[in-house]
C-alpha cells in the first residue's frame, strides 16, 4: 500500500470514528462513571468489535447480508432491541452519586469483563458496519500487491485511531465527573443517556440498507 493511500485512509477514518456514535457515548458514560483506566476495558471492548466486524466483512459475510434482505433485516433488529435496551437500562438507572468515580476513588465499581463486554455489544450491534467495511476496504487495497498485509495495515490502523479517539471520549467524560457528582444532575445523565441510545436503536430498527 503506497504511503499517499494510507493517509487518504487514515484521515478518512478519522473522521468517520470522531463522529459520535453509540461507541462514544458508552466510553463517554463509563469514563465519567468509572474512571479513564476501567473505560478503557470499555474501549477495547468497542475496538475488537470492529475488529470481529471487519473480519467476518473480509470473509464475505457482508456480501451475504448485503444480498439476503432476510438475514440483514434480522441481525438489524437484533441489534436495534439491544440498543433499545440499553437505554431503558440507562433511563430507569438510579445508580447513586457515589458510583461515580470522585477525588480518585472507585467505588461500587463492576469488572472490566463486565466493561468489556459492553463496549463489545455496543459496537457490535449494528449490522451496517459490516455493508460499511464491505464498501470501504476495496478503495484502499491495490490489487498489484498482498491483499493480506494490507487488510492487516488497515484493520491496525482503524484499531490504533479507534482506541485513541475513544479513549478520548473517555477522558472527557472523566472530566465532567465532579459535575454530576450531584444525584439530580446524574439523574438527568442517565435519562440523556437512554434517550440518545433508544433514539439510536429507533433509527436502525428504521433504517434502510
Amino acid at each position: 500500500m503506497s504511503l499517499h493511500l494510507w493517509l487518504a485512509y487514515a484521515g478518512i477514518i478519522a473522521v468517520l470514528i470522531a463522529v459520535p456514535g453509540p461507541s462514544a457515548l458508552v466510553s463517554m458514560t463509563h469514563g465519567l462513571r468509572y474512571g479513564r483506566r476501567r473505560a478503557l476495558a470499555t474501549v477495547i471492548g468497542g475496538v475488537m468489535a470492529a475488529m470481529t466486524l471487519m473480519t467476518a466483512s473480509a470473509l464475505g459475510l457482508g456480501a451475504i447480508l448485503a444480498a439476503s434482505t432476510t438475514a440483514f433485516t434480522v441481525l438489524k433488529v437484533v441489534g436495534a432491541a439491544y440498543l433499545i435496551w440499553l437505554g431503558i437500562s440507562a433511563w430507569r438507572n438510579s445508580a447513586p452519586a457515589e458510583s461515580i468515580v470522585i477525588s480518585g476513588q472507585p467505588q461500587a465499581m463492576p469488572g472490566l469483563l463486565k466493561l468489556f463486554r459492553k463496549g463489545y455489544m455496543v459496537g457490535i450491534s449494528n449490522p451496517k458496519d459490516l455493508l460499511f467495511f464491505a464498501a470501504l476496504f476495496p478503495n484502499f487495497v491495490e490489487a498489484s500487491q498482498p491483499h493480506a498485509v494490507q487488510f492487516a495495515t488497515l484493520a491496525v490502523t482503524w484499531a490504533v485511531t479507534d482506541c485513541g479517539l475513544m479513549f478520548a471520549y473517555a477522558c472527557a467524560g472523566r472530566r465532567l465527573s465532579g459535575v454530576f457528582a450531584n444525584p439530580s444532575r446524574l439523574r438527568l445523565l442517565n435519562r440523556a443517556v437512554g434517550s440518545l441510545f433508544v433514539f439510536a436503536g429507533s433509527a436502525l430498527a428504521i433504517s434502510a440498507r
